[in-house]
């Protein structure tokens, strides 16, 4: 189901990334077009393998399939690449653009426009400047972390099924029992209620932050959307490291036994868990070393200090509980 909802922003993506492209078939390679379309197909034709096959273990041809899933996960990973990298190129070239509009404009008008004479012809007939055309182009970048997604989400389960080629399971060893899941039973409701209230303010507080800060140009409603943000975060976090520790201690009241058998698919979750909290790691890490170093210390770096350790707490002890509840026998 996740992996579908990704596929379906990513083929909005590609649409977008056509439309974009198609306004200067004059002055770009065709490849350019190509590719978002090639690259539509693929997620189309891997949605519906992963959909048929994806708790399928494989005993026949297990070279050919392991050498064809293996194609397929790095596939995934060059695409993924390609998007982070794509995506940063535009944030880097949309902050530089930003920053040096004025420069460049008082530059031109200084008589040095002649020098990008050989230039300007080109640049004119690929401008964007129709309303479709700047459509296209904001909402194929709004969309890309949604095929980062996919990628990473289609290379996990391609990993887990080519670990599971030629794999033998024991179906009567383990009994497998079937948790029902009650929407409205008073836990679930609950905890349903406060993740859409805190989703849904959290998507709030981030308009509000992108609009104040990227239109307002005086420098202390900056600094209050700067704050807004980092106290809403602070709270968020707070809030998750108690829900985790109060889950880590309720499993140490619980006599169910660890499960120690070897599982491809916990192992690669386990990984993947570690892998993606080292990058969040960094970043606080390197926000913490900036922030001491920093003078002057004002209110805004006391929160990004605070944000900064939170995440580092928050992700520590999330990781903890999810490990233990993945080692967990059923009920």
């Amino acid at each position: 189901g996740g992996l579908i909802l990704f596929a379906i922003f990513s083929l909005v993506m590609d649409v977008f990334k056509i439309g974009y492209y198609s306004s200067f078939y004059s002055c770009l390679s065709a490849i350019k077009i190509i590719y978002p379309i090639v690259q539509a197909i693929f997620v189309v034709v891997q949605t519906y393998f992963l959909w048929v096959s994806a708790k399928d273990c494989i005993h026949v041809h297990l070279n050919v399939t392991r050498c064809g899933l293996m194609l397929t996960l790095t596939t995934n990973l060059a695409v993924w690449m390609s998007a982070v990298t794509d995506e940063s190129v535009h944030k880097a070239h949309s902050k530089l653009k930003k920053n040096m509009t004025e420069e460049i404009f008082r530059w031109l008008l200084k008589g040095n426009l002649p020098l990008l004479g050989m230039r300007s012809s080109s640049v004119e007939e690929c401008n964007c400047n129709s309303q479709i055309c700047q459509i296209f182009k904001n909402g194929y970048f709004w969309l890309y972390p949604f095929n980062i997604e996919y990628s990473l989400f289609a290379s996990a389960m391609v990993y887990v099924m080519w670990k599971n080629v030629g794999r033998f399971i024991d179906h009567h060893s383990h009994h497998i029992q079937r948790l029902k899941f009650r929407l409205f039973r008073r836990t679930f409701f609950v905890g349903i209620m406060l993740g859409l209230i805190i989703l849904v303010s959290g998507l709030g507080v981030l308009i509000l932050y992108e609009v104040q800060v990227n239109s307002s140009t005086e420098s202390s409603k900056k600094s209050q959307a700067l704050t807004m943000y980092y106290i809403f975060n602070i709270v968020c976090l707070s809030l998750m490291s108690l829900v985790c520790i109060g889950g880590s201690v309720i499993y140490r009241f619980d006599k169910r036994d660890m499960d120690r058998h070897k599982n491809p698919t916990r192992t690669l979750d386990v990984a993947l868990l570690m892998g993606a909290a080292l990058g969040q790691y960094a970043i606080s890490y390197y926000s913490i070393v900036a922030i001491v170093a920093s003078t002057p210390r004002d209110t805004i770096s006391a929160l990004n200090l605070t944000y900064a350790l939170l995440m580092i707490a928050q992700h520590t002890f999330q990781n903890v509980f999810i490990i233990e509840g993945l080692h967990r026998q059923p009920p």
